[in-house]
């Protein structure tokens, strides 16, 4: 059975570190799955990884539906969230309810997350949650909004720090199952984290929230360019291109696949 959002609850109140990672195909999801992670997420983040776009805002609902679906059938163990995409959820509570239906009908998703703490956001969430949809917020950088602030640390300044801070605690009263802190200082994610009752799971917000998740791109050393945050725990990447090169080399020399035995 997959992990349940009470049992996720519950490993804040146990102190039991939360892993997350991002997936978007088959494979990779079955993988990572059954390596024991607790939290996948379906990320826009596919869009650069798995669709070669410069950022996140081209994905549509239609996209992160179509590979949500892939990843559920490699998910077993794991609870499946889903993000919903840039403009997919801005333009009204309505159009948010829509957009969250269709990723719960369509695909195994059991919540879906969605970024940013302002009064119209968190009034968002309450009507998600009032609807009975699991909801997962995101303070801290927030990649849907690139044009705004960039891909820079979040919260460095008091009076931003302060309003990240409580951005938090709104979304956690209007009743987030967990919060996905990005790219803010430690001491700001730990102030957090000792104040919401719900997980924190950081990227770049250092050691002090309840779990911690990456893009699995920067993991497995697929991205050609790796965030200041992310470590890089195998190169893929010159694997997968020694493994092809030493491939194309064997094939034009007529090494593979060899001659017939008699």
């Amino acid at each position: 059975m997959p992990l349940s959002i009470p049992s996720l609850s519950a490993r804040k109140q146990q102190k039991q570190p939360i892993v997350a990672l991002t997936a978007w195909e088959y494979a990779i999801a079955q993988i990572i799955d059954r390596a024991g992670v607790d939290v996948i997420l379906v990320g826009d983040s596919l869009g650069m990884v798995a669709l070669g776009y410069r950022n996140t805002l081209p994905v549509t609902l239609e996209e992160i539906i179509h590979h949500a679906k892939a990843v559920g059938r490699g998910v077993e163990q794991a609870l499946l969230v889903v993000d919903l995409p840039f403009m997919s959820y801005q333009v009204s509570p309505q159009q948010a309810l829509r957009s969250a239906g269709r990723i719960l009908k369509e695909t195994p998703a059991q919540g879906v997350k969605l970024e940013g703490g302002s009064p119209a956001m968190v009034a968002t969430v309450a009507k998600l949650v009032q609807a009975g949809i699991p909801v997962m917020g995101h303070v801290g950088l927030t990649p849907q909004s690139v044009y705004l602030m960039g891909y820079r640390q979040q919260g460095k300044a008091p009076e931003m720090a302060e309003k990240i801070y409580q951005e938090a605690l709104a979304l956690a009263a209007a009743g987030v199952f967990a919060l996905i802190l990005e790219h803010i200082p430690s001491d700001l994610a730990q102030k957090i984290t000792e104040r919401v009752t719900v997980p924190t799971i950081g990227i770049g917000a250092g050691p002090y929230c309840d779990g911690q998740i990456l893009v699995t791109h920067d993991l497995l050393g697929l991205s050609e360019t790796q965030p200041p945050f992310a470590p890089k725990y195998i190169d893929l990447r010159q694997l997968i291109t020694t493994a092809v090169t030493q491939f194309s080399q064997d094939v034009k020399t007529h090494k593979f696949p060899g001659m017939p035995q008699s």
